[in-house]
């Protein structure tokens, strides 16, 4: 690579709109809407539509504390392009509530959909949680119940009765989680689903816990979700906070904690909501990366979340550019659909460029172009002639075909001459039978299929034209 190329190589490493319904842009992008900011959101699945119930931030710029008096719907049947329904409650709708319309959760049950708020009282006490019900999921909503579900009245109630996460069980169980200041409370409901069912519990093993649960159940494991904000490997300071999640075998818990899954975002609070639709589980969180954004002008984003063959949780990665428009699509930069094993792999290469990250081909970016540098990229310069990468799992799969989206920075690492799909047999490499033309284009997801193997090790062997090197943006292995 001359000179020049090789020094290139190493440098490169609002108004608030009140409209009723606003169609957000067909593109992906987070935030997902920025004509007003929202935050809190909790998304919920009912049939080919995700919606996300979340509160308006209407601080000035020069806030210093939060101004929240209504909360909005936003539905989207491909969790990247977004209508906006307006206003669906408001403080109002709770004739005994005063102020502070803060985090909310919807549940469906028999038909309805309860919504349950954190909302200031007029009465002794700060907040309460209240409950509103509409026939729909866009309501109109009314209040459930003329008075607060939980207050400071509530025996062991929280030191904030904040942040209502509900989850029904398979066996029709309905539980309601919520607390702030370190404060994790648990109840069960009613069938009716405005009352508390039993005494309030105080749940065990939530590591960190501050506010914001999160609660689903996935192949019989119970996830728990929340804030917490330490600074052992979750923000920088305490002003801050991350993700932190754990896991349980009954909903009740005891918990046990497993780490990390979002990290810091660029708002001091930290919400999130965790959801799978249409095949593929998402995050839905808030950040302050909208124009004019901050701390109290907070706006909602979503992007991909994946688990690892062992039901743990894979740290998400940040997008800008949210999730692809049409994840089913098979051309330009939409994936191919199906379910990707990549992800609950372990990578491993013959070289990576030093700048470069291996992590770049199995992390869930969705890359623009072959020259997209929004995510991480795989590129093994100044090597040349023929180089790998593979998959490694725990235990045997089951895999049919390969889609591959080549790195080409322009500057030495180009699209391969060629390339060629290997599997691990219990004792040596050797190519996948019946594999159709490995394709080389760039700007697009070249897929490769074979006859499906079982296998514990997947190799990609690429081969780079005379003079240049190789990369990848992503590489996925598709369950057979």
């Amino acid at each position: 690579m001359p000179a020049t190329r090789w020094a290139a190589r190493l440098a490169a490493t609002a108004a608030l709109v009140a409209g009723a319904v606003v169609a957000i842009p067909a593109h992906a992008a987070n935030p997902i809407i920025t004509s007003y900011y929202t935050a809190d959101p909790a998304p919920l699945v009912v049939g080919n539509t995700m919606y996300v119930y979340a509160g308006r931030d209407e601080a000035a710029a020069s806030g210093s504390n939060f101004l929240m008096r209504e909360w909005r719907v936003l539905s989207s049947t491909d969790a990247a392009t977004w209508t906006d329904h307006g206003a669906k409650a408001t403080i109002g709708t709770f004739p005994w509530a005063g102020a502070d319309a803060w985090a909310s959760e919807v549940e469906p049950r028999g038909g309805k959909y309860y919504w349950y708020t954190s909302v200031n009282g007029n009465g002794a006490g700060w907040m309460d949680i209240g409950v509103a019900v509409g026939d729909s999921p866009l309501g109109p909503f009314t209040d459930a119940k003329g008075g607060p579900l939980i207050s400071d009245s509530t025996p062991n109630s929280s030191g904030l009765n904040i942040d209502p996460t509900v989850f029904t069980d398979d066996d029709g169980q309905a539980y309601i989680y919520w607390g702030g200041y370190w404060g994790v409370r648990a109840a069960k409901l009613k069938s009716n689903m405005v009352e508390l069912d039993g005494a309030v519990v105080t749940p065990t093993g939530l590591t960190d816990y501050w506010e914001a649960p999160w609660m689903f159940k996935r192949e019989g494991l119970y996830y728990m979700v929340y804030a917490a904000n330490d600074t052992n490997g979750c923000a920088t300071s305490s002003s801050y906070a991350c993700q932190r999640y754990a896991t349980a075998t009954s909903p009740l818990g005891p918990w046990t904690h497993r780490g990390v899954v979002l990290g810091q975002v660029s708002s001091t609070t930290n919400h999130a909501g965790v959801v799978q639709f249409n095949g593929q589980w998402y995050i839905v969180y808030h950040n302050a990366n909208a124009p004019g954004g901050g701390n109290f002008r907070r706006s909602v984003a979503v992007d991909r979340l994946y688990f690892n063959a062992d039901g743990t949780m894979q740290k998400v990665v940040q997008t800008t550019t949210g999730p692809p428009s049409n994840p089913g699509g098979g051309g330009g930069t939409q994936p191919p659909s199906g379910t990707n094993l990549g992800p609950s792999a372990t990578a491993s290469t013959s070289y990576v460029s030093t700048w470069e990250s291996l992590a770049a081909v199995n992390n869930g970016g969705v890359p623009t172009s072959s020259a997209d540098r929004a995510n991480l990229a795989y590129g093994n310069w100044p090597e040349q002639g023929t180089q790998w990468v593979e998959y490694a799992w725990p235990s045997s799969r089951s895999v049919n075909r390969v889609s591959t989206y080549w790195f080409d920075d322009g500057q030495g690492i180009d699209l391969p001459a060629s390339c060629r799909v290997q599997y691990w047999n219990g004792s040596a490499y050797v190519a996948v039978p019946g594999q159709s033309a490995c394709g080389v284009a760039g700007d697009t997801y070249n897929t490769t299929t074979f006859t499906a193997v079982s296998t514990t090790r997947l190799r990609l062997e690429i081969t780079s034209k005379s003079g240049l090197s190789t990369g990848v943006l992503e590489w996925l292995a598709f369950q057979s």
